[in-house]
């Protein structure tokens, strides 16, 4: 397991917030209805991401394109911890697999990805630790829509303002503004399985 890995997000005790960034065919009618619809792909893996700001430095604060619009998905808890239960790294890390073989195993039959990678500052800068990305495969994709999804929220304006005040060098005020995210508990089995430390 390693130090620099952690979960941190937006959550109460029945949903956490997920990011996920589109462009407005896909955007619009998911705000409007609160659920994905075509064009939405439901034949391929999904990332979603519970860091506000790794997504801004991946969508280039909504300025990338068909990444016009960030939409903040409100999904179930115990469908969250379900997930990073079923979950396989995308890489064969010794702490977790007996070897490169198991790995392979699990990770051709997983339903869900894990990717952890360096977390950013709202400047764009690289911290000394790794935010977590969860890939729901095409097999989940249907009951992610359906039963895990609570609401989708357009921050797209939200995130706009941000881009504006650290554009003018108004760090304070654009910092006052960031989602209010704080580490996410695990069990120790969970932790074990993708190679984070637990809480």
């Amino acid at each position: 397991m390693k130090q620099n890995q952690e979960i941190r997000a937006d959550y109460n005790r029945d949903t956490i917030i997920v990011y996920q960034a589109y462009g407005e065919k896909i955007a619009i009618p998911a705000i409007k209805n609160k659920k994905f619809q075509e064009p939405f792909s439901f034949s391929r893996m999904t990332w979603i991401k519970p860091s506000f700001l790794w997504l801004m430095e991946r969508s280039n604060w909504a300025n990338k394109s068909n990444q016009e619009y960030i939409l903040a998905i409100r999904i179930r808890r115990d469908k969250w911890d379900e997930a990073l239960n079923m979950g396989v790294l995308t890489h064969p890390d010794s702490n977790v697999y007996s070897s490169g073989h198991e790995w392979e195993e699990k990770f051709n039959q997983a339903k869900v990805h894990i990717q952890w990678d360096p977390e950013r500052n709202f400047k764009g800068t690289k911290l000394n630790y790794q935010s977590i990305q969860v890939g729901i495969s095409r097999f989940l994709i249907q009951e992610y829509n359906e039963e895990w999804i609570v609401d989708i929220e357009d921050y797209t304006p939200l995130v706009k303002k941000i881009r504006t005040l650290i554009k003018e060098g108004k760090y304070k005020e654009a910092q006052r503004l960031l989602p209010n995210e704080k580490v996410y508990s695990i069990n120790s089995e969970i932790g074990n399985k993708i190679a984070k430390n637990s809480k």
